[in-house]
């Protein structure tokens, strides 16, 4: 006959969690969060569901606001809804225009080495990631000027900066320019 001690958590030493433990935690807390110097594996929102959800917004936004004393203020509001994903799209450009001096100053350092070579692939991957999450906010604002101007009538336009919309740069062109900037440098 063996006899079995109770188990009783005051007597068990204390354990340090393990990295797999403060992982698998982060994850049931935060979902996927990728690294700073990882890409984001997540999709991109459908512009279908990008359509319907800020129609749905400024619908709300409309319907909540008509018929009140703050009915005179929708204008300004929607104005400054649509502005949110014009400024969004700009800091996000701002971030490209960095990443792409950070390739051409690792282009330039490149000197064979398998680090060298993977610092210029993560800002590359980092690059596609800036180009699309600029081309996504660039539709949202775009959806939002147009719901703004079916609103009240009159066109959305920035007070500052451009309208500017980048979506004809698809990855086709961006690669194409990247195999003719190869070729032109090879053929010096």
């Amino acid at each position: 006959m063996t006899y079995e001690l109770p188990f009783d958590d005051a007597y068990e030493p204390y354990h340090a969690s393990s990295p797999t433990d403060r992982v698998i935690l982060e994850l049931q807390m935060y979902g996927h969060r990728p690294h700073q110097d990882e890409p984001d594996p997540r999709p991109l929102p459908d512009d279908e569901v990008i359509r319907a959800g800020l129609a749905g917004i400024v619908e709300t936004f409309a319907g909540m606001l008509g018929d009140t004393r703050l009915e005179p203020d929708l204008d300004d509001l929607l104005w400054s809804f649509a502005n949110v994903f014009h400024r969004a799209a700009e800091r996000v450009a701002r971030s490209l225009d960095r990443n792409e001096e950070a390739q051409r100053s690792s282009q330039n350092e490149q000197d064979g080495s398998e680090v060298k070579s993977v610092e210029l692939e993560r800002l590359t991957a980092e690059g596609i990631t800036y180009i699309e999450r600029r081309n996504v906010l660039e539709i949202m604002r775009d959806e939002a000027a147009d719901l703004y101007e079916a609103q009240t009538g009159s066109a959305w336009r920035p007070r500052t900066g451009s309208k500017v919309s980048h979506q004809a740069i698809t990855a086709a062109v961006i690669d194409s320019r990247d195999f003719l900037a190869a070729r032109f440098c090879c053929n010096r």
